[in-house]
């Protein structure tokens, strides 16, 4: 009988994906589904950045790179950070992957053991919890209610902590819910952290560029915890390339070497054309990052003010990245057409089949009371998908 590797079996499907692949089914069927669940802006890659893309390959680099990306890059890449963080790193200390979803893998594979505990905060991207799964640890998760803004605190922190914690994964600003940690916030963990010299620290920073409250504030900043800071950060977001996949971390020595490592004998380095493209985006003009920022902020001020014109929705004003998340529960166990409305996944279908939105239920999330709307597309079309979901949701009974 053929069958999976246990660890493939025990392994969740992405619920973004899975709620994108129904949407698309649905479009080839027809129907009119306006797309809500995929965290991708729908920019087009600035024109500077393609055309380096376009010389690379005139300028022939079609052959390997090193593991850990070309020294051109990883230089622009700690020069963006001096710059932009005052942080500073030298080039061995990153690594470039295929998107900086691998750039969270790699690291997790590379610092935890077997029984090894993780601490995320919940609401959590999809893929954390997975990933620790497939590193053989074990998630410990803190859950943060939309009552504090989805943001855990020190108290809570300390709690999680046991002699078993390896790391902890510290996404701001947050997808899925746009909340962005404030510097004072972020050095209060980092305090209760600095007292527990074994753990690592992922500050996931891909949306480091979406942020509406000013600047970003990264936990790399203080020096307490510095040298357990593992950085990770990429272009898909910021200078709108999804489908380019180049992320990567900025590490101390030893997990960077870990890393680079682990991915000679994966992936080796990421594609060469992409690598220049990357290159042309840290090291070119940013006022491409700035338009975009705007657009993503109108269009959160538009979501924010038609979500919350809806009955039952409770939810914050997000900070920064590109979704709202809003609590439905008042919707649970309301009933169309004989058919109850158990969880917000049941929720999520209800809308695509009968709102034909495509959104993602909050479970998959580590918020089961709550759903996530991207607002990455554009205006008319946030506001037909939310008059949609205003006019379903009136359905349920």
């Amino acid at each position: 009988m053929a069958q999976v590797a246990d660890r493939i079996a025990n392994l969740s499907a992405s619920e973004t994906l899975v709620m994108s692949q129904k949407s698309s089914e649905l479009k080839a069927q027809g129907i009119d589904v306006i797309n809500l669940s995929v965290g991708e802006p729908d920019f087009y890659t600035p024109d500077h950045i393609k055309q380096a893309a376009k010389d690379a390959i005139d300028g022939n680099f079609s052959f390997y790179s090193p593991v850990t990306g070309y020294l051109s890059l990883r230089k622009a890449i700690c020069s963006k950070l001096l710059t932009e963080n005052n942080l500073s790193f030298e080039p061995d200390q990153i690594v470039c992957s295929n998107g900086a979803k691998q750039s969270v893998y790699n690291v997790l594979l590379s610092v935890v053991n077997q029984g090894d505990e993780v601490i995320i905060p919940a609401p959590y991207w999809v893929s954390y919890v997975e990933m620790v799964k497939l590193a053989e640890g074990k998630s410990v998760v803190i859950s943060a209610g939309i009552n504090q803004n989805f943001k855990i605190t020190p108290a809570q922190l300390e709690a999680a902590i046991t002699p078993k914690t390896r790391a902890i994964i510290l996404c701001s600003p947050s997808n899925p819910t746009g909340s962005v940690y404030s510097k004072e916030e972020l050095k209060a963990l980092a305090d209760v952290l600095a007292k527990y010299p074994n753990i690592i620290v992922l500050a996931d920073e891909i949306y480091e560029h979406i942020n509406y409250i000013g600047k970003h504030e990264s936990i790399a900043q203080f020096e307490n915890i510095r040298e357990r800071v593992v950085i990770i950060n990429g272009v898909s977001k910021g200078y709108a390339m999804t489908g380019w996949r180049l992320g990567w971390i900025a590490a101390p020595k030893w997990i960077a070497s870990a890393c680079n490592k682990l991915q000679g004998q994966s992936t080796s380095g990421p594609s060469s054309i992409t690598q220049k493209a990357a290159e042309a985006a840290y090291i070119g003009d940013q006022s491409c990052v700035e338009t975009m920022r705007k657009a993503f902020e109108r269009r959160r001020n538009l979501v924010y003010k038609l979500t919350s014109e809806i009955e039952g929705f409770k939810l914050e004003k997000p900070d920064g990245a590109f979704y709202v998340f809003p609590d439905c529960s008042f919707y649970l166990g309301k009933s169309f057409n004989g058919k109850t409305i158990e969880t917000s996944g049941d929720l999520a279908i209800f809308l695509l089949e009968e709102g034909h939105v495509a959104c993602v239920g909050g479970q998959a999330f580590g918020a089961p009371n709550c759903i996530r709307f991207s607002y990455a597309t554009a205006d008319d079309l946030l506001i037909e998908a939310l008059k949609r979901v205003k006019e379903a949701l009136a359905k349920l009974k």
